[in-house]
């Protein structure tokens, strides 16, 4: 008797950021209309809030419970030091319980916000070692990487990716990241980022008079090679995302503030402070559902956060981009609006407004482009998933196909 497959989902899932658990959502449909028999559980960074709002059983990522803070003390060196060692054994025990894990998008192989190898990078390194010896197939599915200047944490990604089992990335620029760090990527593919696979809310922008503007802003402090300038690059960011958002104010256009991550949050009662207008209000969002429905309603997006952008180009919103890496300007040369990105390091409100009173000049033009480039994506998407059956599943792959020729 054949037995359900066991699959495994991998990562900083539930853990605040929006993006990271839109990947998992996309996965997890794609497991459920593709592969219903699978038992499917999750090693995660917020086991309870991937039980609560996905139905799968899910275990803490680390042993330790403050693995992302700072350890000063002794006593919580000392502890983080041993976690390293329990989670070795704990991530092999799970890996071991599984046929297959996958970990679903998220830019696990890049460190363009700040980042310890001895976290995340060596939690990833443990899975993806683990998945030979045990025979499970680990993938790493839609994700994101970029070249990485520290070395400890560029080995830990690079033997990481060497070691599994299934490798594709949401854009070319991640593709050429890993070559360049010593991974053979002739057989890796490139698709659109997974949340693209997400249902897409109906558009509710108005027509005739300016209305909404959705504003994304981030807690931003620069990457993992500007600690020492971080709080330099936040204060620009914050002063011009803030003088933008007066202008618009200015303007008369209300504007709506969103988040991708709770980390945002003082980023946002900043700006309400700054600015002190009733024009200016702020969502709390719990999903990339709910960002998109903002989105949708909007006459035009500025966002910073990679996975806003993804929220406001898949709705069809024209969008301008507060670029912090290239993932993002990638992301918009692929959907046809390369030439709305500007620099998160160095907001120049005036340069910024003049962007977005273009972008909102071609607003009808751009949209047409949005559709077209949404449906490309969508395919390319269900190209992706059967790619994956193929090398995750392949005695389902092999019953798809037979029930395919005899329909056909």
């Amino acid at each position: 008797m054949k037995t359900a497959p066991r699959v495994g989902v991998f990562g900083l899932l539930g853990s605040g950021n929006l993006g990271n658990d839109g990947s998992l959502e996309a996965v997890l449909g794609y497991l459920r209309a593709e592969h219903p028999e699978a038992v499917v559980d999750a090693l995660c960074g917020g086991p309870e809030v991937v039980a609560t709002r996905y139905r799968i059983p899910a275990t803490r990522l680390h042993w330790y419970r403050g693995e992302y803070r700072t350890a000063s003390r002794a006593g919580a060196i000392a502890a983080k030091g041993l976690g390293k060692l329990v989670d070795a054994v704990r991530t092999a025990a799970w890996v071991r319980r599984h046929d297959v894990v996958i970990v679903p998008g998220m830019g696990v192989l890049e460190a363009t916000l700040p980042l310890r190898p001895w976290g995340f990078p060596y939690a990833l390194f443990l899975l993806c070692a683990a998945g030979r010896p045990f025979g499970t197939r680990v993938a790493l599915v839609g994700v994101g990487a970029d070249a990485i200047g520290d070395r400890p944490t560029r080995a830990l990604v690079r033997w990481s990716a060497r070691l599994a089992t299934y490798r594709s990335y949401r854009d070319a620029l991640s593709r050429d990241a890993m070559r360049a760090m010593g991974v053979d990527t002739a057989r890796d593919e490139v698709y659109p980022d997974l949340a693209f696979a997400l249902p897409t809310p109906p558009s509710g922008a108005s027509s005739g008079t300016p209305g909404p503007v959705c504003v994304g802003v981030m807690d931003f402090h620069g990457g993992n090679d500007d600690r020492a300038r971080a709080e330099e690059i936040h204060r620009r960011y914050l002063d011009g995302t803030t003088r933008f958002v007066r202008a618009l104010v200015a303007d008369g256009r209300p504007v709506r503030l969103v988040t991708g991550d709770e980390c945002d949050g003082p980023v946002v009662a900043a700006i309400l402070a700054a600015v002190d207008s009733p024009l200016v209000t702020a969502v709390e969002a719990a999903s990339l559902a709910d960002l998109m429905k903002e989105m949708a309603a909007a006459d035009t997006v500025v966002a910073t956060r990679y996975h806003n952008l993804v929220c406001a180009l898949k709705v069809g919103t024209p969008t301008l981009a507060l670029s912090y890496a290239a993932k993002s300007d990638a992301l918009m040369d692929r959907m046809g609006l390369g030439a709305y990105c500007h620099p998160a390091r160095d907001v120049d409100a005036d340069r910024l407004l003049e962007q977005f009173r273009s972008l909102e000049q071609r607003s009808a033009e751009l949209r047409r482009t949005l559709t077209e480039r949404n449906t490309t994506a969508s395919r390319q998407l269900e190209e992706q998933f059967a790619a994956l059956t193929t090398a995750l599943f392949p005695a389902a792959d092999h019953v798809h196909a037979h029930a395919t020729r005899e329909v056909s």
